[in-house]
């Protein structure tokens, strides 16, 4: 699978409220238009809270 550029992520989690779940966060993608690729990525993500689009780039960077 090709690596996802955080900057392309955070196109599909404009307008996102947080603190969000990862499965908001998923959710909020995939109603944005995110392809197959950006949500598989989003879908390894820890399951944890995060507070802002900030802690969501970060955990996208420590995804293989």
């Amino acid at each position: 699978m090709a690596k996802v550029n955080p900057i392309q992520v955070q196109k599909f989690l404009k307008g996102m409220d947080y603190p969000a779940s990862k499965q908001d966060v998923v959710d909020h993608a995939k109603q944005q238009g995110a392809n197959e690729n950006v949500c598989a990525t989003l879908e390894q993500m820890p399951d944890e809270e995060f507070e802002t689009s900030a802690d969501v780039s970060k955990a996208i960077g420590e995804v293989d």
